[in-house]
């Protein structure tokens, strides 16, 4: 848990976002200060932003390691050789590549995803179908020359990606895993607080298969189009619309699906054998027969889910952070007046942060309407505010950042209160 006073941090809140910035996640993220924007579709984080970042990645690791996948960071500089063994080096069939070169005039890229580096490495440490199942996830830099960079956070040319592949024997061994990351996956969107308006979408399984699946988040500003019933979580992408099959297991008429704008925010993929093959991962089956290992991919973006939540869940007033992933818990207001408000606020500062409240105390010499402004642009879900006057009233005065209604309650019940 961390603390800290508002007066120590270096960033400011603004009224304006740069006026080429056209996203609302991150034109409310500048002003609040949790980002800087470099340049389009390239953003720095800021220390309230990489905490919100950071907390999201932790909720991520926590389902990942509950998988039994086991962690790596993974080299951003790339091999070029061993993406032209599965065809994908050239900018025909992958137009989104960085590439540069050596000093020693050696052409390289930087990665925009990994199952190539991935696979050839697994070929020192898979030889048998003893060593199956296995699942490796990172989080790492991710480079894609985007055409289209107006999303802000949701889609960079420069991102930090969250992905896992996962190696098996069969189908039916990749198919018992791809099931558990998709439950993983909802339980991730449910803990940040975008659960109940993400679906579970049929998508285009490009080259890689028929089918694959993402979780699109329902959302006004979204870039993708999903069609959804009110009669189940059921919902297939726009691509593939016209695939009767598609609507398989929907148990009901297609008709009644209607179009809905959304934010992928997941996906998952069965990769089959293609990379596998191309790049001779291969395993000895139980007859001593070599076999190609039965692959998935797995992606989920920290930054485009913490840009996801501003966009659904922010107000006329600012960004609205659900407790699991708020830069801190409780907004701490001292509103000095010559009284002793200074001192039973510092006092709170220093009791809320012994007992393990992450607490931003805003300690600040401004006036009493910029605090408040700040917070509400800011979003941390508790307000608390000492004055002489909430003294003279008996406490301290206490405000959900999700509601309207304020309450002054004596000091020693704000520890329960933010206990339930």
């Amino acid at each position: 848990m961390f603390s800290m006073r508002q007066s120590t941090l270096f960033t400011k809140t603004r009224k304006e976002a740069p006026k080429d910035e056209v996203a609302k996640n991150a034109e409310l993220l500048i002003r609040a200060g949790f980002i800087h924007k470099d340049f389009a579709g390239v953003y720095s984080f800021l220390p309230l932003g990489l905490r919100v970042l950071n907390k999201v990645v932790s909720i991520i690791r926590t389902e990942m390691l509950g998988l039994g996948a086991s962690e790596v960071s993974l080299a951003a500089i790339q091999d070029k050789s061993i993406w032209e063994e599965t065809n994908r080096w050239s900018d025909e069939q992958m137009d989104i590549w960085f590439k540069t070169k050596l000093k020693n005039g050696t052409e390289v890229g930087l990665a925009p995803t990994h199952e190539e580096p991935l696979t050839r490495l697994m070929r020192d440490h898979i030889r048998s179908y003893r060593d199956l199942p296995r699942a490796v996830f990172q989080f790492q830099t991710k480079f894609r020359n985007e055409t289209r960079a107006k999303s802000g956070i949701m889609r960079g040319r420069e991102f930090l990606m969250k992905d896992l592949y996962s190696f098996a024997v069969d189908e039916k061994k990749h198919q018992e895993f791809y099931e558990k990351v998709a439950e993983a996956y909802r339980r991730i969107f449910n803990t940040v607080g975008i659960g109940q308006h993400t679906y579970f979408t049929r998508a285009s399984g490009g080259v890689f298969s028929k089918f694959s699946h993402e979780f699109q988040t329902v959302c006004n500003s979204g870039e993708d189009v999903i069609y959804t019933s009110e009669n189940s979580n059921f919902a297939v992408n726009e691509e593939i619309l016209d695939a009767i099959e598609a609507f398989e297991g929907a148990n009901e008429a297609k008709e009644n699906f209607k179009p809905r704008k959304s934010i992928e925010v997941g996906n998952i993929f069965s990769l089959g054998t293609r990379f596998s093959e191309a790049l001779g991962l291969t395993f000895l089956d139980d007859k001593g027969k070599p076999q190609p290992v039965v692959m998935g991919s797995y992606g989920i973006g920290p930054a485009r889910v913490m840009g996801t939540i501003v966009e659904l869940l922010s107000d006329e007033r600012g960004i609205v952070w659900p407790d699991s992933v708020a830069p801190f818990r409780i907004h701490l207001i001292e509103i000095a007046g010559g009284g002793e408000a200074e001192s039973v606020a510092k006092k709170l500062y220093e009791k809320l942060s012994s007992l393990g409240h992450e607490v931003l105390y805003d300690d600040r010499d401004v006036r009493p309407g910029e605090k408040f402004a700040d917070s509400d642009l800011i979003g941390i879900p508790f307000r608390v505010v000492v004055s002489d006057k909430t003294i003279a009233a008996g406490g301290i005065e206490v405000k959900k950042r999700t509601e309207e209604k304020t309450n002054i309650i004596p000091e020693k019940d704000l520890i329960s209160l933010l206990s339930e």
